[in-house]
């Protein structure tokens, strides 16, 4: 009996420490991620600020302003690297996807639905942008639409569990069942 008392201090001390390492674990990673993102951050604005960048750096900027959640800025560098005349036109598709976002997030929706249509202009089978589209349809309580999104989604990845759920939702409001 006073063995297991005697152990059972050791063992919350251990067990606290063991938490305490993962603690520390997590903040050390988040630390690194973040200087990450912030040593790209001041390379990619100083470049930019310097003249014409790319379509890519601008892409890559404006997803970082994304995380940010700095939509604004994130608008401005998605519209230049669309404007960019050296972009290939099957790179544009995550460009206008993520401008999407960027007015998803604002609760614009019907800039983020013409965006998503442009993605999916370029790319007919980007499923990211079919289920984002049905996302901004349903925000704007558009269920036909909507629904329609997710059924391109479904043909190129029946098994997308976003559009699965999403659809079968919207089905359920679109055709109500009758209990006879």
């Amino acid at each position: 009996m006073t063995e297991t008392k005697d152990l059972l201090p050791v063992i919350y001390v251990a067990f606290l420490l063991v938490l305490l390492a993962g603690a520390a674990w997590f903040i050390i990673q988040q630390i690194f991620k973040t200087r990450r993102v912030e040593n790209s951050l001041s390379r990619l604005q100083a470049k930019l600020s310097q003249g014409k960048g790319t379509a890519q750096e601008h892409y890559e900027l404006g997803g970082i302003y994304l995380e940010k959640r700095l939509y604004a800025q994130a608008i401005v560098q998605f519209q230049k690297a669309l404007k960019d005349s050296n972009l290939p036109e099957e790179e544009a598709a995550p460009i206008y996807n993520a401008l999407g976002f960027a007015y998803f997030a604002q609760e614009q929706y019907d800039m983020a639905i013409r965006q998503y249509k442009e993605a999916l202009k370029v790319s007919p089978e980007y499923v990211t942008a079919a289920n984002n589209l049905g996302h901004a349809y349903e925000q704007k309580n558009l269920v036909g639409p909507a629904l329609e999104a997710y059924e391109v989604t479904l043909k190129v990845e029946p098994e997308n569990p976003t559009a699965k759920r999403r659809a079968e939702s919207l089905r359920k409001r679109v055709i109500p069942t009758t209990n006879s």
